[in-house]
């Protein structure tokens, strides 16, 4: 009896169980997101989604929040699912009479694609660890850690590796210019 009041908490204590598992994993599962759906906005909306989503778990749940960057971003994935889904069937809804030619042109589709294809050239240009901490840490939102551990190297090692490559990346860009 008294281990099952150990393992109960107070509403209070959930509540403030749920907000550090807000605060500790929204970054890395807004980068998840964000990676798969390359627009900032939908990326916000389908974080705040999952996180709405995962609350009525963690509510009922004794919260672990090592234990859930995994689960939330299971829940981000179905979220995105049943968002592309969704629009597949139903087809976007155009409002002609609001779409100016000025704005809608395609130069910026176009400028982002050459920015794209410049970084792409500029990473090449880096070594194989650097063009892959810079993987794992940027664009795949990995801590330090977790990238440590999947490289076989110290977290300290990713750290430096990280800022050279970062380093290396900018004088390589900067000479493109």
């Amino acid at each position: 009896m008294i281990e099952e009041n150990k393992c109960k908490k107070s509403p209070k204590e959930k509540e403030r169980s749920i907000e550090e598992i807000c605060s500790s994993t929204w970054e890395t599962l807004y980068r998840f997101i964000y990676y798969k759906v390359q627009n900032r906005q939908e990326a916000e909306e389908i974080t705040q989604d999952t996180y709405v989503k995962a609350i009525a778990y963690f509510q009922k749940s004794n919260v672990h929040i090592d234990q859930h960057i995994g689960y939330l971003k299971t829940i981000s994935l179905n979220v995105l699912r049943d968002k592309w889904r969704k629009s597949k069937r139903q087809g976007t809804v155009i409002d002609i009479d609001a779409i100016r030619p000025e704005e809608a042109a395609v130069e910026d589709t176009a400028e982002a694609s050459a920015q794209r294809d410049l970084i792409r050239a500029a990473m090449d240009r880096l070594s194989e660890e650097q063009r892959t901490v810079i993987d794992l840490r940027i664009i795949k939102g990995h801590s330090a850690a977790e990238a440590a551990d999947i490289m076989n190297k110290k977290e300290g090692t990713i750290r430096v590796l990280q800022y050279r490559a970062l380093q290396n990346l900018a004088a390589i860009l900067k000479n493109k210019d």
